[in-house]
């Protein structure tokens, strides 16, 4: 089976928390990091021991053509095309998890550091949702039910497939991006 593309570092990373230790189900893993050749192509191998259990993990993803740097401040995990590591229901419950752990509004007292960081987040549940919309077809409306692979993306895609019409996924990601401009600094 030919090597997956990680479009950016940040998808790997986060395709490797989507996925624990088949051994034990732990789901923290340093590895190190080093670029190979694997099958004729430049690749970046994550590899190293479980925490819990000691068994040797390892991930091995293609290197893009054409290698995106994003900005800390704005978190994007691919290009153009749809991801090959997570499907679209899985995006969507990424950013289901961040938009349920964060606050609407900031709340008084809230630190310049605290701001920062739930918007960062945010944004983050908002590229997600704009990962999810990527699967929808040129034409299409709406993100096809056989563009969902993993179990999980199936759960989620099963449970409210109106979720994954284009429209509602260009308005929930906007309105997560509004919501993390709520968070910009303010002025002294």
């Amino acid at each position: 089976m030919p090597l997956r593309v990680a479009r950016t570092n940040a998808e790997a990373q986060l395709f490797m928390e989507l996925n624990p230790c088949e051994n034990c189900g732990e789901r923290e893993f340093e590895p190190a990091d080093t670029i190979i050749v694997a099958e004729g192509d430049l690749a970046s191998r994550y590899s190293g021991s479980c925490p819990r259990c000691g068994i040797h993990r390892e991930f091995l993803f293609r290197i893009p053509d054409e290698p995106i740097i994003p900005s800390p401040d704005e978190p994007v995990f691919g290009d153009d095309t749809p991801s090959t590591l997570i499907d679209p229901g899985e995006w969507m419950w990424i950013a289901d998890l961040i938009a349920r752990s964060t606050p609407g509004e900031p709340e008084e007292g809230m630190s310049a550091a605290e701001r920062q960081q739930i918007r960062l987040e945010l944004r983050t549940a908002a590229a997600a949702v704009g990962e999810a919309a990527k699967f929808v077809p040129p034409g299409g409306d709406r993100v096809p039910h056989d563009a969902v692979w993993s179990d999980r993306g199936r759960a989620v895609y099963e449970d409210e497939p109106g979720r994954f019409w284009l429209p509602r996924l260009q308005a929930v990601r906007r309105t997560y991006r509004e919501i993390a401009d709520r968070f910009a600094d303010q002025p002294a």
